[in-house]
């Protein structure tokens, strides 16, 4: 598992946030055009069928089947780099970042200024402390190897 140091992980924060909004817009996007298939679905339940134009619903699946891509695409990218997308909706996103003999999570979320929180592996969001001196001396002074 890759491992950062507190500079590294800031350092990525503008093409991780770039990131995150292209999954989050898709997965928005995505989810508008699911409702319009679910929409189309109730009133043919309700109506007791009816004719649809079958080139039209294709094309909004192949739209919402487009937009699911971009967001797995976007998570994957993100995933590949070494950080770990916790939640999508509130764009909360932990690196990994060795801690003495232990391996913790830097934790930022979407709209944060900078990386100033952290929490155990087996903690989340809600327990996560301020990133003391201990995580900014491994920063400056190279830390460990990775």
């Amino acid at each position: 598992m890759k491992t950062f140091t507190l500079d590294e992980a800031q350092s990525l924060l503008p093409v991780l946030e770039s990131l995150l909004k292209r999954a989050i817009e898709g997965q928005r996007s995505a989810d508008e055009a699911g409702s319009g298939l679910s929409s189309l679905a109730r009133r043919i339940y309700l109506s007791g069928g009816m004719r649809v134009d079958a080139s039209k619903v294709a094309k909004m699946r192949a739209e919402v089947e487009n937009h699911l891509q971009c967001v797995r695409e976007s998570v994957a990218e993100i995933d590949s780099i070494g950080v770990q997308v916790r939640d999508l909706e509130t764009g909360q996103l932990d690196f990994p970042f060795r801690l003495d003999d232990q391996v913790v999570l830097l934790c930022w979320r979407m709209g944060e200024p900078a990386i100033e929180h952290w929490h155990t592996a087996d903690s989340g969001f809600k327990d996560r402390q301020p990133v003391d001196e201990r995580f900014r001396r491994r920063s400056t002074s190279g830390g460990r190897p990775n």
